[in-house]
């Protein structure tokens, strides 16, 4: 029955995604993603070849972050990788069809979202800040050469955003660790005020805390907030799991648990999605762990972590906006990571 119910959800995910986009895409995620990273290098002149491409077995490729990397006298992008500020307009279509070949339709619109975020940043914190916000420093870079065979990857990074693809030809190995952040998560002013960027993730957890009767908030509740998502790490730091077991919620709950999930393995394609929660419910359901730190309720800090015996999802939503305001738990961070089989190790 469990089988079914998480198969179900995912049903329904891909009907939110657009029917459209997954009929798009035609062939498997990996095949397009081939086509596309071909394209994408093709475009490229010798220069941007040598900035964009590592070796496959490079140390570059576990040198993945989400925070704007930069130097602090010269405000110049230390980030690896061809930014989008030194592409053409055709180069840019390039790499975005190959963001898009990768995710699906929510996953690809989150992803534009995040990056037009920078230009909200920049406009409330001035150009004075101390930190570049700049909606064409997201970066793009190929480890190995794709192809239909053998081993590769690719990386599209920058601020409040890591996207970490393995490849075996045209198999998307792993496609984690996979962080998608937002500041605002709300937007609270001008014509997209309102506009939330990561409402899955936050709605879902906080519905799954509230249905939670109080011995069972007493299990999932944590004293202090869980700490940032460990970025540089090849590995997740795997911590014993705490909170409240699945084993030990209704149907309902754990039916709000696999929402929380999809909020997260949606954003991929619907067969890389597939293949992550086959994985979940292969190992079992009743072996995930919810854990909740902090209030529910609008405007207070809260932190979540979902911890199973295939992945650990981890989400922050503790600082405040860059607003003048200061809005309080405005500004989210979020990464899905595999416990192992990250980067395809």
């Amino acid at each position: 029955m469990r089988t079914l119910k998480i198969s179900l959800a995912f049903a329904a995910l891909a009907v939110v995604a657009g029917i459209a986009y997954v009929a798009q895409q035609g062939d498997s995620a990996g095949a397009n993603i081939v086509s596309a990273a071909e394209k994408f290098i093709s475009s490229l002149n010798a220069d941007q070849k040598k900035q964009a491409m590592y070796a496959f077995d490079s140390d570059e490729r576990f040198n993945w972050h989400f925070i704007p990397l930069q130097d602090a006298k010269t405000r110049k992008y230390t980030r690896k990788g061809l930014p989008m500020e030194e592409m053409t307009a055709d180069q840019k279509k390039a790499a975005l069809a190959l963001i898009k070949a990768g995710l699906s339709e929510s996953g690809n619109i989150a992803v534009t979202t995040i990056m037009s975020l920078e230009a909200i940043l920049l406009e409330q914190e001035g150009p004075k800040s101390a930190m570049v916000r700049n909606p064409g420093w997201y970066f793009f870079t190929i480890f190995g050469t794709p192809s239909k065979t053998g081993k590769w990857g690719w990386r599209v990074e920058g601020h409040h955003l890591s996207m970490n693809f393995t490849m075996q030809g045209t198999q998307v190995v792993s496609s984690t660790p996979c962080f998608f952040g937002a500041n605002p998560a709300q937007i609270k002013d001008g014509p997209n005020a309102g506009k939330r960027i990561l409402p899955d993730a936050e709605d879902y957890a906080i519905a799954l805390f509230k249905s939670l009767d109080d011995g069972q908030k007493n299990a999932a509740h944590q004293a202090k907030h869980f700490d940032e998502p460990g970025a540089r790490l090849k590995r997740p730091k795997m911590e014993k799991a705490v909170g409240l077991s699945a084993a030990k919620m209704t149907n309902a709950q754990q039916d709000t648990l696999i929402k929380v999930i999809n909020a997260y393995v949606g954003r991929m394609a619907p067969d890389v999605a597939k293949e992550e929660l086959r994985q979940v419910n292969d190992a079992g359901i009743d072996k995930i762990h919810f854990a909740f730190s902090g209030s529910p309720e609008p405007g207070k800090g809260y932190t979540y972590r979902l911890q199973g015996p295939t992945f650990v999802c981890e989400f922050l939503n503790v600082q405040p906006d860059s607003s003048k305001k200061k809005n309080p738990a405005n500004h989210i961070h979020s990464c899905w990571r595999r416990t192992t089989g990250d980067f395809g190790l």
